[in-house]
C-alpha cells in the first residue's frame, strides 16, 4: 500500500494538512510509504519527487539521491519521473527478523542549495514462511502406568512471518489414546502439549506413531507437520514434578562465568531408583543455550558458563528435563525464561555524511555543513544519545530527525581571522555512567574577495636626478591583500591623467607584476619640477578590487646649464660690452656692470665673476661655468674673507660700544646680543644671525647686520651627519648664498 494523493484541490490541502502535522511532531518522517515485502524489481512505491515537492528538471543539476545507512541498494529512484522503485529482493525476516515494525529509512540529499528529507517505507509482511518444526521426528516415552489427563509437552512449531501469518493453529492426527492442548501463556512460551485420554497398554500397542500439523493464519495458509513418535515404557509409574512448570529469571548481560541463574528442585513419589532425579537439558535445547548455560545434573543448578550479550540475544528459552532412575525412568519437565537485562555496555557511534566542505566565508547563516547521524546499540535509557559540539565555534547542531543531525553555520566566518576549524561532535548515552564518543569534522574557510590591496602609506615621496637614464628605476610600491590565492594577487597600473599636452604615460611606468615604477625618459627639472601620479592596485578577484597611492616625484637640479650674459642695455649683444671711458677717471671708478644668469637652480646656479687675461688671445666668457672643484674652492676662500670682515666689524663695534658707555648699563641694557642660529635639515640649509642690539641703546646710528646663509648640499651643519646613501626622500638644495649687510 502507497499513501499517495492525486492532485485535486481537496486533496492538495489535506496532503499539506498532514505534511505540516508531519512536520511540527519532532522525530516523524516527512513521507511515509508502504510495499509489501518480496515486490519484484520496478515495482512502484512512490512519487518520491512529487511528494516532496521538487521538479523533475531539478533533480539531475541538484544532485538528487538517495542514501540508506545499511539497505541502499533495495530501492532506487527513476531521475526521468521522479518515481521511487524496488531494485532488488526485499526479505522482510531477513531485514527485520521478528520485529512487530519494520521500514526501510531513506536519506533524500539535495544539493544547491544542500536540503535534506527523511523517508520511511514500511515493508508489509506476506505469507512467504510455513510454520516449521525443529525436527522431522518428535519422539515421547510414555509409561504405561501414565494416568489419563497426563501432559507431554512438544516442541511447538515456528513461523519467520509477523501478524496474522504467524499465528499458529494446530491440529493432530485422529487416534484414541491421545489429544492436543495449545496453552498461550505468552508470547515467548506458547505450549502445545499431548494430553493421555485413556491408559495405555504396552502389551496391545508398543509404538504410537501420530502427525501434529501446524497451519498458519495467513491467506493462503500454509502449514508445516512433524511426525509423533511415542514408545510406551512399562511400570515406574510416578514422574518427577517440578512445582512450576515455567519460571522466569532476570540477570544482567556480562554478567560473570559461574554465576548462578536458578537453581531447579523436583519431585519424586517413588522410592529408591525410581525417586532419584537427575537434570539435564532437553535434547531440543538450541545450541546457543548449551554454549551459554550448564546444568549440574544432582543439584539442578543452572550457571553461566559464556558471555550474555542483550544486543545479540535478550531471552533464553531452556526446557529442563528432571528424569528418574527407574527402569523405565520417567522424566519431568519444566521450562525456564531467562531474560537478559542491558547494562551500558556500548558505546555511541557517529556518521557523519554530506560534507559540504570548504564553506566560503560569505555563507549565510544556516547553511548545512555535514549530515550525522548518531546511534547505541543498548536499549531504554543507556540507548538514549544526546549530541552536542565543542564551545566557541560559528556552528551548532538542529536535530532533523531521532538521531539525525545538521551540522549548520550559526554565525559569520572571515577567513582573514580564522581560517580553518575543528568540530568536535560529541555523542553521550543517558546510561549511568554515561558513555560518548567523538568525531571531528575539519571544516575549511573558502577565501571570497572582501579585501582590497592596500599600502603602506597613501602618499609617498620620490627623488629623482634630471637627466637620468631612460628606462632607470625610481621606486617601488608594494601593496598587501589580506586574501588568498587569486584574491590576493595584486597587479599594479598607472592611473593615466595630462601632464601638460603629454600622457602620463609617457613620463613614467609600472610593472604589473613587481610594483617597479621606471622614468621611461630622461626627466628635465628646468622644465619639470614636480610629478605627481597615482599607481592604482587591483586583485585578481571576480569582482576586483582596489586601492590607489600618491607618489610625489621631485625632479632633483643637476649643473646642465651654462651662466648666460644678459646684455646691458637694449640693441646690445649680450655677448660683449663696449663702454666709453673718459682719460680724467681716477682708480675705483665704475666702467661697465656685467650680469649673467643660469638656468639651474640652487647650488648650480650660484655665479662668480672674475676678469680674463687681455692681450691677443681672446678672453674666456665671463661668468661660464668652472669645473666644479675649482668653484668649491673659490667659495671657501670667500665664505672666509666674509667671516673675516664680519668678525673686525663686531669687534669695532664692540670697542666703539665700551668707549661710549661710561657708566655700567642695566643688566642686559648694553652688551652683545646672543646669536641666533637657525637649523632645518629637512630643507639642507642653515642660516646665522648676529645683531647688536645695543647699538640700538648707546648709539643713534644703525646697528651693523651680518647675515650668513649656507645651504649644504649633503649635510646640516647644526645636526648629526647621516650616510644618505640612494634614499629618495631627502631634500637637497644645491648652492651657497651669501650676502653682508653694514
Amino acid at each position: 500500500m502507497v499513501y499517495s494523493w492525486r492532485r485535486s484541490p481537496g486533496s492538495r490541502c489535506l496532503l499539506l494538512l498532514l505534511l505540516l502535522l508531519a512536520a511540527w511532531e519532532e522525530g516523524s518522517s516527512q513521507l511515509r510509504y508502504s510495499i509489501p515485502e518480496e515486490a519484484k524489481h520496478g515495482a512502484f512505491v512512490g512519487r518520491i519527487a512529487q511528494d516532496l515537492g521538487l521538479d523533475l528538471e531539478d533533480l539531475v543539476p541538484r544532485l538528487f539521491r538517495v542514501t540508506s545507512k545499511d539497505n541502499g541498494h533495495l530501492l532506487e529512484v527513476n531521475l526521468q519521473n521522479g518515481v521511487l522503485f524496488v531494485n532488488s529482493r526485499i526479505d522482510r525476516e531477513e531485514l527485520c527478523e521478528r520485529s512487530a515494525e519494520c521500514s526501510i529509512h531513506l536519506e533524500v540529499i539535495v544539493d544547491r542549495p544542500l536540503q535534506v528529507f527523511h523517508v520511511d517505507v514500511e515493508v508489509k509482511d506476506i505469507n512467504d514462511n510455513p510454520p516449521v518444526f525443529p525436527v522431522k521426528v518428535q519422539q515421547l516415552f510414555v509409561s504405561e502406568s501414565r494416568l489419563p489427563d497426563s501432559r507431554f509437552p512438544l516442541e511447538g512449531a515456528s513461523d519467520a512471518d509477523i501478524g496474522a501469518n504467524s499465528v499458529l493453529t494446530y491440529r493432530l492426527s485422529s487416534n484414541d489414546y491421545f489429544m492436543l492442548d495449545v496453552n498461550s501463556k505468552n508470547d515467548e512460551n506458547r505450549q502445545v502439549e499431548l494430553v493421555l485420554r485413556k491408559s495405555l497398554d504396552r502389551e496391545d500397542i508398543t509404538t504410537h506413531k501420530l502427525f501434529l500439523m501446524a497451519t498458519d493464519g495467513g491467506k493462503p495458509e500454509l502449514t508445516g507437520t512433524v511426525q509423533l513418535l511415542i514408545t510406551v515404557l512399562d511400570v515406574n509409574d510416578n514422574a518427577p514434578s517440578f512445582e512450576r512448570s515455567e519460571y522466569e529469571v532476570r540477570i544482567f548481560e556480562n554478567a560473570d562465568n559461574g554465576t548462578t541463574v536458578i537453581r531447579l528442585n523436583a519431585s519424586d513419589l517413588d522410592e529408591g531408583a525410581n525417586g532419584a532425579i537427575s537434570y539435564s537439558f532437553n535434547s531440543l535445547v538450541a545450541p546457543t543455550v548449551t554454549e551459554l548455560f550448564s546444568i549440574d545434573p544432582n543439584t539442578g543448578e543452572i550457571v553461566i558458563q559464556g558471555n550474555l550479550d542483550h544486543e545479540k540475544i535478550n531471552v533464553y528459552k531452556i526446557r529442563i528435563d528432571a528424569t528418574d532412575r527407574g527402569q523405565p525412568p520417567m522424566a519431568g519437565h519444566c521450562t525456564v525464561l531467562v531474560k537478559i537485562l542491558d547494562k551500558n555496555d556500548n558505546a555511541p557511534q557517529i556518521a557523519l555524511t554530506s560534507l559540504s566542505l570548504p564553506v566560503r566565508e560569505d555563507a549565510q547563516v544556516g547553511t548545512v555543513i555535514a549530515l550525522i547521524s548518531v546511534s547505541d546499540r543498548d536499549a531504554g535509557a543507556n540507548g538514549q544519545v544526546t549530541c552536542s559540539l565543542m564551545p566557541h565555534v560559528p556552528f551548532k547542531l538542529v536535530s532533523t530527525y531521532k538521531n539525525y543531525y545538521s551540522l549548520v553555520l550559526d554565525s559569520a566566518l572571515d577567513r582573514e581571522s580564522i581560517s580553518d576549524y575543528t568540530v568536535v561532535v560529541t555523542a553521550r548515552d543517558g546510561g549511568s555512567p554515561s558513555l560518548w564518543a567523538t568525531a571531528s569534522v575539519s571544516v575549511e574557510v573558502a577565501d571570497v574577495n572582501d579585501n582590497a590591496p592596500l599600502f603602506a602609506q597613501p602618499e609617498y615621496t620620490v627623488f629623482v636626478k634630471e637627466n637620468n637614464p631612460p628606462g632607470c628605476h625610481i621606486f617601488t610600491v608594494s601593496a598587501r591583500d589580506a586574501d588568498a590565492q587569486e584574491n590576493a594577487l595584486v597587479s599594479y597600473s598607472l592611473v593615466e591623467r595630462r601632464v601638460g599636452e603629454r600622457a602620463l604615460s609617457s613620463y613614467v611606468s609600472v610593472h604589473a607584476e613587481s610594483g617597479k615604477v621606471y622614468a621611461l625618459q630622461p626627466l628635465d627639472h628646468e622644465e619639470l619640477e614636480l610629478l605627481q601620479f597615482q599607481v592604482s592596485a587591483r586583485d585578481a578577484g571576480v569582482p576586483a578590487l582596489g586601492s590607489n597611492v600618491t607618489l610625489q616625484g621631485f625632479v632633483l637640479d643637476e649643473n646642465d646649464n651654462a651662466p648666460a650674459l644678459l646684455a646691458p642695455r637694449a640693441g646690445v649683444s649680450a655677448g660683449a660690452v663696449s663702454e666709453l671711458v673718459p682719460w680724467s677717471v681716477g682708480a675705483g671708478h665704475v666702467v661697465a656692470k656685467v650680469r649673467a644668469v643660469d638656468a639651474d637652480s640652487g647650488y648650480n646656479a650660484w655665479l662668480s665673476y672674475e676678469l680674463g687675461p687681455g692681450g691677443g688671445a681672446p678672453p674666456p666668457m665671463v661668468g661660464a661655468a668652472a669645473p666644479e672643484s675649482t668653484l668649491v674652492d673659490v667659495n671657501v676662500y670667500l665664505i672666509i674673507a666674509i667671516c673675516a670682515v664680519s668678525s673686525l666689524l663686531v669687534l669695532t663695534l664692540l670697542l666703539y660700544t665700551a668707549l661710549r658707555c661710561s657708566a655700567p648699563p642695566p643688566e642686559g641694557a648694553c652688551g652683545p646680543g646672543k646669536p641666533t642660529l637657525v637649523c632645518s635639515s629637512a630643507v639642507g640649509s642653515w642660516s646665522y644671525s648676529q645683531q647688536r642690539r645695543s647699538q640700538r641703546v648707546c648709539s643713534g646710528e644703525g646697528p651693523p647686520k651680518t647675515d650668513l646663509m649656507a645651504f649644504s648640499p649633503s649635510f646640516s651643519p647644526c645636526g648629526r651627519s647621516e650616510d644618505l646613501g640612494d634614499q629618495q626622500d631627502v631634500n637637497i638644495d644645491h648652492g651657497i648664498k651669501v650676502s653682508t649687510y653694514i
